[in-house]
């Protein structure tokens, strides 16, 4: 017998499901994060934390908006692998609630202390890979553990930015590594899920060549990705991290070549997913480039390429396809949710081109404003789907 999606619950709908709460509050906290940025970064504002504010922007980012994503892809993704039930009800308001007093420890630091603002925002992450590998371990779905490694790695950097802040002043090598984690996960899911989905397109609306499966030459990238980010985090300025980054930066783009992005234009839910993985060889190109010609690429340019690009454009792309699929509308993109594709990477494009012209000051706003709107827009069309029970599908999809 089918196992059902979701045992009968008096819970709301929103706590059905991990991706619910996680991608609404996502939205949000990424929407209010740079709205509170702008004023920080322009000194008319002053928050309630330990943090600098620049330390703030990015853990919120890094710590905050990136582990509710995670987390809401990880708990609706692991029940269709293992088969069992997903986490809900009391076990998930658990988790929510825990992500939001992270947020508000982070925020008012100053008030409560470093060390208990660093525990309350540390455990949720830690509560998460433990949930996480709790079901998986039940399922008996081991090779799918691994995920849970970067995820792992972003646990320690977050430990690792409190540390750094609060003995050093600022973060350094914590969220070189919080980052490269991330960079990573999207490697091996994003390797999963994009060659997949664009075969199950392809194969249906547009037969003729597909792409190469997950092989030999994805895993022999993501180690060489994973050693030069490794690197990246502990020797930024090192000639031979400059090299592994670079190396790693064309392996990728082979690999992204290899998945017939150029044939997906007519579906903006696989194109998406292609061009946010286009930044991962690009962001991989510009830090490498910036250790041999700091001059002429500065290091930020990297990182806002893999930051806001990558990661950003990413999670967008898989937020709005999971949205639609897993509460029963049909995998086809209206002009709203193409409107926010567009607003993200042009958030991106805008901030990698603010980073290699610092005296284009006026796009730092301007790109902000784009990333508003993306996420803003994300919660406005699909926060009534999350907070509403499934509906029936009227159409299946890839």
């Amino acid at each position: 017998m089918a196992i059902p999606r979701t045992r009968p619950s008096a819970y709301p709908a929103i706590l059905s499901y991990g991706f619910r709460p996680f991608f609404l509050l996502g939205s949000l906290q990424a929407a209010a994060a740079i709205l509170l940025w702008l004023p920080l970064y322009y000194g008319k504002l002053e928050t309630f934390s330990t943090f600098l504010p620049v330390d703030w922007h990015i853990h919120e980012l890094l710590f905050g908006y990136l582990p509710a994503v995670e987390t809401g892809f990880l708990l609706t993704a692991i029940p269709n692998w293992t088969g069992r039930l997903p986490v809900q009800d009391l076990r998930l308001l658990m988790l929510v609630l825990l992500w939001v007093a992270g947020r508000a420890a982070v925020f008012l630091s100053a008030e409560t202390g470093w060390l208990l603002s660093a525990v309350m925002d540390c455990s949720f992450l830690l509560a998460v890979v433990a949930a996480a590998a709790t079901e998986i371990i039940a399922g008996r779905n081991w090779r799918n553990l691994k995920v849970l490694l970067p995820v792992t790695i972003l646990f320690a950097a977050n430990v690792m930015f409190h540390l750094e802040a609060h003995y050093q002043g600022a973060s350094d090598m914590s969220r070189r590594l919080g980052l490269g984690a991330v960079v990573v996960l999207i490697m091996i899911v994003g390797g999963r899920i994009i060659p997949s989905f664009t075969r199950n397109w392809l194969a249906r609306e547009n037969p003729g060549r597909l792409p190469v499966s997950f092989g030999k030459f994805d895993i022999a990238t993501i180690a060489l990705s994973a050693v030069g980010l490794a690197a990246w985090t502990f020797f930024p300025e090192n000639v031979a991290t400059g090299a592994l980054l670079i190396a790693a930066a064309v392996f990728n783009a082979v690999r992204l070549a290899r998945w017939a992005g150029d044939r997906t234009p007519a579906d903006p839910l696989v194109l998406i997913l292609h061009i946010a993985f286009a930044f991962v060889p690009l962001g991989l190109a510009l830090a490498g480039l910036a250790v041999f010609a700091p001059g002429a690429v500065p290091a930020v340019a990297g990182i806002h390429t893999l930051a806001v690009g990558a990661v950003a454009c990413m999670t967008l792309a898989v937020m709005t396809r999971a949205s639609l699929g897993h509460t029963g509308r049909e995998l086809t993109a209206s002009a709203g949710t193409r409107a926010i594709f567009a607003a993200i990477v042009i958030a991106a494009i805008l901030r990698v081109v603010a980073a290699m012209a610092p005296a284009a000051a006026i796009l730092l706003p301007i790109s902000a404003a784009f990333w508003v709107a993306a996420f803003v827009g994300y919660a406005v069309l699909f926060g009534g789907m999350l907070v509403r029970p499934r509906r029936q599908a009227r159409k299946s999809g890839a």
